[in-house]
């Protein structure tokens, strides 16, 4: 046999295994698109080209990835008819995470009609600096609250600085299933910072996903330095807590699509089989179940 045939036969069972095993899903995605039916909010930096839930399908099925759910991006701030018009478009591929205005004291009763209308979540960001305040304002309690009676998933994107405050949030509430993006970005120089993140294993219903390890390292694929915080965070939360992702089209601005999945369904070796289905599939499936 040659070393050709070889090959081909084992690329071949691999993707026959990846077909038979567990669907892969992402949790963490962006469309967008220029149309002036659904305009960009006033002030708003979109990049010039768009991120079309075409393209992401095209990405998805050449990777084997079944299913997403798509965050509402901040170039339409709180408007949100964009992505439903995607989800409507694509039912069942898609989940949507709306955004709503954290400083509209109406934002508990926007979120449930957003989730009336099919979405399932909500996402904030506040920044690290004063003007991110308002994450521990009086707003803050009535739209948690409405977030657990609606059992949809906060999605909280904030830099390592504010774990704290999110445990705060979470002290009243430990039905609400809260799910913190990107590691919250601790910077790769400040390992001692994780264990801000870290702290909130006390929350059950607490979720991260360790996704930007292309962002934050200071390496080149398959960012090794990064590949280390994985590895606590593993360790303190357990494969069922932690879960994948890709953040297109942003992770094209460092590197790519398939390389983002790569990193952990390949690279990071202290993973094993189960851990993968956990954190590519079943950790997902609790949050943003999807069904067969």
């Amino acid at each position: 046999m040659s070393d050709l045939t070889r090959r081909t036969l084992l690329a071949g069972a691999a993707a026959n295994a990846m077909a038979a095993g567990p669907q892969i899903l992402d949790p963490h995605v962006h469309v967008w698109k220029h149309d002036p039916a659904f305009p960009f909010a006033e002030g708003a930096k979109a990049p010039e080209r768009d991120a079309a839930p075409e393209t992401l399908l095209a990405l998805m099925k050449a990777n084997g990835v079944a299913k997403t759910v798509i965050i509402q991006v901040i170039h339409y701030r709180y408007d949100n008819r964009y992505l439903a018009s995607v989800l409507k478009k694509y039912p069942g591929t898609f989940q949507g995470v709306c955004r709503v205005d954290p400083l509209d004291p109406a934002a508990p009763d926007h979120l449930a009609q957003h989730t009336a209308a099919g979405f399932r979540g909500v996402r904030l960001s506040p920044a690290g600096n004063a003007s991110g305040d308002w994450f521990h304002g009086p707003l803050m309690a009535p739209l948690w609250k409405r977030c657990e009676e609606l059992k949809v998933p906060m999605t909280v994107l904030a830099p390592i600085s504010r774990m704290p405050e999110v445990g705060a949030l979470l002290e009243k509430l430990p039905d609400l299933t809260v799910v913190i993006d990107h590691m919250a970005d601790c910077p790769i120089d400040q390992p001692a910072e994780l264990e801000k993140l870290i702290a909130l294993k006390r929350y059950p219903k607490l979720f991260v996903k360790v996704s930007h390890t292309w962002s934050i390292s200071k390496q080149p694929y398959p960012w090794l330095d990064a590949q280390e915080y994985v590895k606590r965070l593993h360790a303190a939360f357990g494969p069922e807590r932690l879960m994948w992702a890709t953040d297109w089209p942003i992770v094209e601005n460092v590197s790519t699509y398939e390389r983002a999945l790569q990193v952990v369904r390949d690279e990071m070796k202290f993973l094993n089989a189960e851990d993968k289905n956990w954190m590519m599939n079943k950790t997902i499936e609790r949050v943003w179940p999807f069904g067969a």
